[in-house]
């Protein structure tokens, strides 16, 4: 079971949290690379039971801005959103993502060794990533029907009032801060310790920004500045809902929560590889945050509760659902790893990935239709099994 971080003080939470006001949601996505065509799986569910659902507030970090930034710009129902969605996810390929051709391969390989052998003198070519991201760029141009570039499909929302403000975060490598970038109306800019929320016009470059996973995808300028991952600062992943003005806030994690209940059974046997350690250290960064936020919440909730109501100096509890994985996203990887282009493959074998029965890295860069459809498959029957539950929340009347 994952700790329950202590609370922090009061005079640090959201405004949101502390003003009356409508029952509005909100819609939080999380990172894990491939992994976020599981969050498609529970929207799916969704939009079938909720075709016309409004979701006032859209956040998304790392590969969930992905699906934050299509949610919020498309002109449709939620459900013709959603099945965009889908399609966008279900025929996603790796070099939809990034070149995979031995050539590129090959030359980033190469530049990263003469970068490593220069001892930092001029001469050596300057590596800005593991693989050339040039084809998802061009990918979500074309998806998301941007116009130079800007998701003009956010502003057509919120003009019609069907949106109240979409967030996406990043992190920003020149000033180790992290930076929300939010187009909405009445917007008021927050800043807390390390982090930080700038307006801004949508554009293909901040999801880009967002979804840029640290040392392999490249990062994107904003302004006068380089950003990468969402995931890499953020922690809170729940603030960017609660600033902007979200009461019940859908939650969906693509971290699989063990049960104490389940046999602890070793993953590898002998030396961890390194795409062991990798997986380790992407999961503090892309999937315990989210959890421990989560926990965060739930426990202010509770001591709200507490406190008689006109005790509360204004304050007031958020509702909160949070969907994870029934089953470990990482094994599952293992079994579509055949699958992959076999000059990449090569490459990530060296790394490990045999070696282990859990691969949780290769889960964030396996962009394979097989896999995918598999992960929104698990996530629409996720939802299923919670029917009830998200019914209720739904559909709640305060």
């Amino acid at each position: 079971m994952t700790p329950v971080p202590p609370l922090g003080p009061l005079e640090e939470l959201p405004t949101a949290i502390r003003t009356a006001g409508p029952s509005d949601l909100g819609l939080v996505m999380g990172g894990g690379g491939a992994r976020a065509a599981y969050q498609v799986g529970f929207l799916r569910y969704v939009a079938r039971n909720f075709p016309e659902l409004q979701v006032p507030y859209v956040t998304g970090t790392s590969a969930g801005a992905i699906n934050a930034a299509l949610i919020a710009q498309h002109h449709g129902s939620f459900l013709q959103a959603v099945e965009e969605l889908s399609q966008l996810w279900g025929n996603l390929t790796v070099e939809d993502v990034f070149n995979v051709d031995v050539r590129s391969l090959t030359m980033n390989g190469f530049r990263w060794l003469r970068q490593l052998a220069s001892g930092g003198m001029g001469g050596a070519p300057r590596v800005r990533g593991l693989v050339d991201t040039e084809p998802l760029r061009n990918h979500l141009t074309e998806v998301m029907h941007a116009v130079d570039g800007e998701l003009t499909g956010v502003r057509y929302n919120l003009e019609r009032g069907r949106l109240k403000a979409v967030a996406l975060s990043t992190s920003c490598y020149s000033t180790g801060r992290s930076v929300t970038w939010v187009q909405g109306s009445d917007i008021h800019e927050w800043q807390r310790p390390r982090r930080r929320a700038l307006t801004a016009v949508m554009t293909v470059e901040h999801v880009m920004a967002s979804a840029a996973l640290p040392l392999i995808f490249p990062a994107v300028r904003l302004e006068n500045a380089w950003y990468g991952d969402g995931s890499i600062r953020l922690t809170a992943p729940l603030s960017p809902a609660l600033h902007l003005g979200a009461r019940r806030i859908l939650a969906i994690s693509t971290r699989y929560d063990r049960t104490e209940d389940e046999p602890v059974e070793p993953i590898i046997y002998g030396y961890p590889p390194p795409v062991q350690v990798a997986g380790a250290l992407m999961n503090s960064i892309f999937l315990d945050l989210l959890d421990h936020d989560a926990a965060r919440l739930e426990r202010l909730n509770q001591l709200l509760e507490s406190i008689p109501i006109d005790k509360r100096d204004g304050f007031r509890p958020v509702r909160l659902l949070t969907l994870r994985p029934s089953q470990d996203l990482g094994r599952l990887a293992y079994e579509y790893e055949f699958q992959l282009p076999r000059v990449f493959r090569f490459l990530t074998r060296g790394l490990g990935t045999k070696q282990t029965r859990s691969p949780d890295f290769l889960s964030l860069i396996l962009f394979q239709p097989d896999y995918l459809q598999k992960l929104m498959e698990v996530g629409e029957a996720d939802a299923e099994a919670r029917g009830a539950e998200i019914r209720e929340f739904l559909q709640e009347d305060e």
